[in-house]
């Protein structure tokens, strides 16, 4: 009976050990307000139209230019940036491309996903696509590992014909990001995201200084800089397993106590 309390207890810790885990694992859709959608893309990185994962932006501009998106990302988040270029009723072949950079300007490669596709003669529309790896909550100052911080979209043709050059387009941009969880965390943070302005101070008229942000997208939840992951729920899990594996082999191994005092055949 007291082995059998012992296992109801160590199974109860474990359901409320793991019940964090689900609750982490299960996507937390918020609707984004159309409303408050970006309606324009900026033409430099420093000009990007800061947009929020989930939203949908749009633009309208001129075959040739440079259209550029920011949003922010965070550990452990792996994020899918889709982008649909409507063209003229009238056009010729012409080859639309996608790239992401990160808050330290390095383009990242994209895990899969149409990054770069050419619109037949007439074609309506043009969709491009780019997975990129998960974010890592720190790496090695050589590696080009995504990092917490910005991320910048840029739009653009890269194979147009001269007679198509200044026509009138269209543009939609959206985010997605889906939590990799502990299966990306990794030993380390950084101090601060990869956010534009982070680093630069300036003084307030008492002579106190203040942070000059110039980003003003961040996560919903805040940063997070990679201090939990579900990483701590499964070792909660396989201590209590082994707990209960060394109560199970002292049940197994104990015997039926201290052997009689009393001599055999007395």
């Amino acid at each position: 009976m007291r082995i059998t309390r012992v296992l109801g207890t160590a199974l109860l810790l474990l359901g409320l050990a793991a019940a964090p885990a689900a609750a982490d694992a299960s996507p937390s859709a918020s609707p984004s307000d159309d409303d408050a959608a970006p309606r324009t893309a900026g033409t430099s990185f420093r000009t990007a139209t800061e947009i929020e994962q989930g939203q949908e932006a749009t633009a309208s501009g001129s075959a040739g230019d440079y259209l550029y998106w920011s949003f922010p990302a965070d550990a452990e988040q792996r994020p899918t940036v889709k982008a649909t270029v409507k063209l003229p009723e009238t056009h010729a072949a012409q080859t639309w491309r996608i790239d992401v950079y990160d808050g330290l300007r390095r383009r990242q490669a994209c895990q899969w996903g149409a990054q770069t596709r050419t619109a037949a003669e007439g074609a309506p529309t043009v969709e491009l696509a780019c997975v990129l790896r998960s974010v890592r909550a720190w790496s090695e100052p050589w590696a080009n590992d995504p990092l917490p911080g910005t991320y910048y979209v840029r739009l653009t043709v890269v194979n147009l014909p001269t007679s198509d050059l200044g026509v009138p387009v269209g543009a939609e941009v959206r985010v997605d990001s889906k939590d990799m969880g502990g299966a990306a965390a990794v030993d380390g943070s950084l101090s601060e995201p990869l956010v534009p302005g982070i680093a630069v101070t300036s003084e307030k008229d008492d002579g106190s200084e203040r942070g000059a942000v110039l980003s003003a997208i961040e996560p919903e939840d805040g940063w997070s800089s990679g201090w939990w992951s579900d990483r701590w729920v499964w070792t909660g899990i396989g201590a209590v397993l082994a707990a209960l594996a060394g109560i199970g082999g002292y049940a197994l191994t104990r015997g039926s106590g201290r052997p009689s005092r009393v001599p055999p055949g007395a």
